[in-house]
């Protein structure tokens, strides 16, 4: 579709034909100046009475180094800035994205029903850690058959790495990732291999070092209000009008300068705004209006299960495309690991509950939970099943591990196999987590790179959160969980693409490729069709009809051995198993017997099984 908009930015520094604008909201301050790195004399800024303060300079050009004064004080970096070369503390950089040569004009975004996820953290994707070495693996990954993938939060922080949700210049690629134009080519390069381009955006709160916004404000954040990383943006107190206009370009700002096909909104739930229209259906309101034609798909990490974020906003609802739905994960990690402490408790793992979560798109929706004992969730009729995102792994979810293991580092990978065939042929948008296709060995770790006193407690604070988890009661247990502030760290989550050449990884590569192009032949399913059932104790079977209108049927063994019976047509074939040679480098068949309309299914361990009823059966 076209590129054109009618968003124009407002704040920070931006190039237009007459020269470079400025505007700073300060509304404390008496005095604004600009100062240009290099010596010149400072530019006063004019006032107006809303706070703002602004300018305009035909000599200023791309490339200019600069920061404010405030009153005189300090030289602090633009808190809309577009670039910090020398990181979060430096000057910032004028930047003009106008002259980027697009070589994909008129993207048509991917359709919702025939989205495939990956997520990935540019920093650790690849071993330069780049967005132009990112780019050079798109390539690989369309071929897979992902159809969008979905940036980790890339805002400037601290440091040299960092997971991103510490971010504090919030309109600034960072510097340790390449260039503005660098992320650019990337998004052109996906929108040419076909993949759409999703941005992970944190607004809930910043990181604690390098954050400037209260040097400018003091309505940035209010007391009246506390997350877990201390007190909340300001959406709701005196000011607010301000600080959600920062949010809400800032948003803008990522979809139009970038061509980002829509944002991962991190943490809604931390999103604390009492004021009569929250500030998310005033975003995915303001984003679609201002679009035109254009995609967007705009998702949320939220684990109140509450079906009015799905709802159109003009039925009251936030007016959201998809949004993180956890509960699978916990029924897969339950049953498939056993894990059980934590969230885990609130699971079974049944294969009843694993049916039922895969109907309904979450398991919870208004029962009690166990550990808290408080009705959890709403219904979810009337919403299709592909507006829930499920994984078997994230950046949380393996991330937030003490030291961040994959689940097939945990459980047998015929399980491994068996679970990955739900997750790629469920009704709900599948999700993958980098290096999964390949069943990476490598970790994901959590990692920052703070000063030595903030790092400090940091280390200390991570080992803490983990002293209530059995495998960590024990302190010298806890003082091995790797040091996030340590390099080793980060470099130990890198993936290593040698490995996924490798003969045994090349299989569940293959597999992954398999079931995603079978996937893509699938019919999006509708609201309340989802057809998942439990057959027994250790099976599920899920239902499927493809383009050609035959009936696919996939069945995941979970146990270590057994029969099961099922009722089939007689013209019933096998069309896929986990056990297939070319994904397998011991495979054990699972026999298939038929008899009238009755099919029986032998398994020798944990696989799963697709047969296909034709049209004409």
């Amino acid at each position: 579709m076209t590129a054109t908009t009618t968003w124009k930015p407002s704040l920070g520094a931006w190039v237009d034909e007459v020269g470079t604008h400025f505007c700073v909201w300060a509304p404390q301050a008496t005095a604004v100046a600009l100062v240009v790195e290099g010596g010149a004399p400072p530019r006063p800024l004019a006032a107006s009475e809303s706070g703002y303060f602004t300018g305009m300079f035909p000599d200023l050009t791309p490339g200019t180094e600069y920061r404010y004064l405030l009153d005189g004080r300090g030289r602090f970096p633009d808190p809309a800035s577009r670039f910090q070369p020398h990181g979060v503390h430096g000057p910032s950089s004028i930047v003009d994205g106008r002259p980027f040569d697009w070589t994909v004009d008129r993207w048509p975004g991917i359709a919702p029903d025939a989205l495939v996820l990956y997520e990935l953290h540019v920093g650790t994707f690849t071993p330069e850690g780049t967005f132009a070495a990112a780019a050079e693996r798109l390539e690989r990954l369309a071929r897979l058959g992902v159809t969008a993938i979905e940036l980790m939060p890339v805002a400037d922080f601290p440091g040299r790495w960092n997971w991103g949700y510490d971010g504090v210049a919030l309109f600034a690629p960072s510097r340790c990732y390449g260039t503005p134009d660098d992320l650019r080519r990337l998004i052109d390069r996906a929108h040419g291999l076909g993949v759409a381009v999703l941005l992970d955006v944190v607004y809930n709160h910043l990181g604690p070092d390098g954050n400037y916004l209260s040097t400018y404000s003091p309505y940035y954040f209010t007391e009246q209000h506390h997350t877990p990383w201390g007190a909340a943006l300001n959406l709701d107190q005196a000011h607010s009008r301000d600080v959600r206009a920062f949010v809400i370009e800032n948003a803008e700002y990522w979809i139009h300068e970038f061509r980002f096909d829509g944002l991962r909104l991190d943490a809604t739930h931390a999103l604390i705004d009492e004021s009569p229209r929250h500030i998310v259906p005033e975003m995915t309101t303001v984003l679609r209006e201002r679009a035109g034609d254009r995609r967007l798909w705009i998702c949320a990490e939220d684990h109140r299960n509450l079906a009015g974020f799905l709802r159109p906003v003009a039925e009251g609802g936030w007016g959201l495309d998809a949004v993180w739905a956890d509960d699978l994960h916990h029924q897969l990690r339950r049953r498939a690991a056993g894990d059980a402490e934590g969230y885990y408790a609130d699971f079974d793992g049944t294969a009843n509950d694993i049916a039922r979560t895969l109907r309904q798109g979450w398991f919870y929706t208004g029962q009690p939970t166990r550990r808290r004992g408080e009705p959890r969730g709403t219904t979810t009729d009337g919403i299709a099943p592909s507006r829930f995102v499920i994984c078997l792994q994230n950046h949380d979810q393996v991330g937030n591990r003490a030291l961040g293991d994959r689940l097939h580092h945990v459980i047998d990978l015929a399980l491994w196999r068996a679970v990955s065939a739900l997750l790629l042929l469920a009704p709900e948008t599948p999700l993958l987590f980098m290096g999964q296709e390949f069943a990476a060995s490598t970790p994901f770790l959590y990692f920052t790179d703070h000063h030595d006193e903030l790092g400090r407690n940091v280390t200390a604070g991570r080992r803490h959160e983990f002293r209530h988890f059995s495998a960590f009661t024990d302190p010298e247990r806890r003082e091995a969980i790797p040091d996030p502030q340590a390099e080793h760290t980060f470099l130990a989550s890198k993936l290593s693409w040698t490995e996924a050449d490798t003969p045994d990884h090349v299989r569940g590569l293959r597999l992954y490729q398999a079931l995603l192009a079978l996937r893509h032949t699938l019919v999006p399913v509708a609201a309340g069709e989802v057809e998942a059932t439990a057959l027994d104790e250790n099976a599920v079977a899920l239902a499927r009809t493809a383009t050609d209108g035959s009936k696919l049927t996939l069945v995941v063994y979970f146990g270590t051995g057994g029969t099961i019976a099922m009722r089939r047509s007689q013209g019933a074939r096998t069309i896929l198993s986990t056990e297939d040679e070319a994904f397998v480098p011991d495979p054990q068949p699972i026999i298939v017997e038929q008899t009238g309309d009755s099919m029986r299914l032998t398994f020798a361990r944990a696989s799963a099984i697709v047969v296909v009823d034709s049209p004409q059966s």
